[in-house]
């Protein structure tokens, strides 16, 4: 893990650190140079690209002390507990609003703390695994009154909505045709985490609009295709420089054999393992479509994908 991060370290401190600003990014532009931050989704996981960040993070910080990961990202992604990542990394700070009010040490110390609390079985079936409160309480005493126009360089949050069907991305580039999409921080990070099975359906509204919302992992578990496709819908040919970090691929040895799986029975099938193959699938098909992305129509770009077999 150490040396992929120096090797990042070096690429991206070579492309960026001139431009560094402290201030407000509205979002900020290293030149024609795009540089993008993805965590995938994953539940109590999401301490492995925590640790990365960490790294990162103190690597960055030793070229400049003041300056925090999202000084150094035009836009940081994130599905289901990378949402709440995003989130605590692009949230100012109430002490100094330039500043980030998370660091990602901090949020290794938050998954340590809070991740028993949060994923502690509800006990109640059917049911959703998880009881939803802790979650929900923990993330609006995080982020307090943020909303998505206040956040310290873009994010780009999938989710989907259950009685559209369809996916929902929040990001600060669709605010300016999307009003409605400036939702709570809170909100937007509750819903980008309800995923099915493992925690309920989450309802809000914002400006007068319902939303019904279910994990992001069921259309993005990597939801780096997503923030580089909203970077490409406002950018001609940029460069891009891409950090995407997984949180680990559970090996699955002989669980899904043919055999076993047609004597499953209900409580099988809604496992929380089996709840986990849906953004598994979906982060290889991104990393699939990245691939050629990355290849054939942005060959002067960089692309780095950081993933763990657990």
């Amino acid at each position: 893990m150490a040396h992929l991060v120096l090797f990042f370290v070096l690429v991206f401190g070579g492309q960026v650190i001139g431009g560094l600003s402290t201030q407000k990014l509205p979002p900020p532009d290293y030149g024609s140079m795009i540089t993008i931050l993805t965590v995938d989704s994953g539940g109590i996981k999401g301490i492995i690209p925590a640790k990365v960040l960490d790294h990162l993070d103190k690597a960055l910080k030793a070229k400049n002390p003041n300056a925090d990961i999202a000084h150094y990202f035009d836009v940081i992604g994130g599905t289901s507990t990378g949402g709440l990542m995003t989130a605590m990394l692009a949230t100012p700070s109430p002490q100094n609003p330039n500043r980030a009010a998370f660091s990602p040490a901090q949020i290794v110390d938050f998954y340590k703390q809070n991740g028993p609390n949060i994923f502690k079985a509800s006990g109640v079936f059917p049911g959703p695994l998880f009881d939803g409160e802790p979650l929900h309480n923990i993330t609006r005493e995080l982020l307090r009154d943020t909303r998505l126009s206040q956040t310290l360089t873009n994010v780009v949050i999938p989710a989907v909505d259950l009685k559209t069907q369809k996916p929902v991305i929040f990001s600060n580039y669709k605010l300016k045709n999307v009003p409605y999409f400036n939702a709570l921080m809170s909100d937007i990070c509750i819903s980008t985490s309800a995923l099915p099975v493992a925690l309920p359906v989450y309802y809000f509204e914002n400006d007068g609009v319902e939303f019904n919302m279910i994990d992001g992992g069921l259309a993005a578990g990597d939801p780096t295709q997503a923030a580089v496709s909203e970077v490409l819908q406002h950018y001609e040919y940029p460069k891009i420089l891409v950090l995407s970090l997984g949180t680990g691929i559970t090996k699955f040895v002989d669980i899904y054999d043919a055999q076993i799986a047609s004597n499953w029975t209900d409580s099988d099938w809604l496992s929380k393992e089996n709840a986990e193959l849906v953004p598994y699938a979906s982060a290889a098909i991104t990393e699939y479509n990245l691939a050629s992305l990355f290849s054939d129509f942005q060959p002067n770009s960089s692309y780095l994908r950081i993933q763990n077999t657990t």
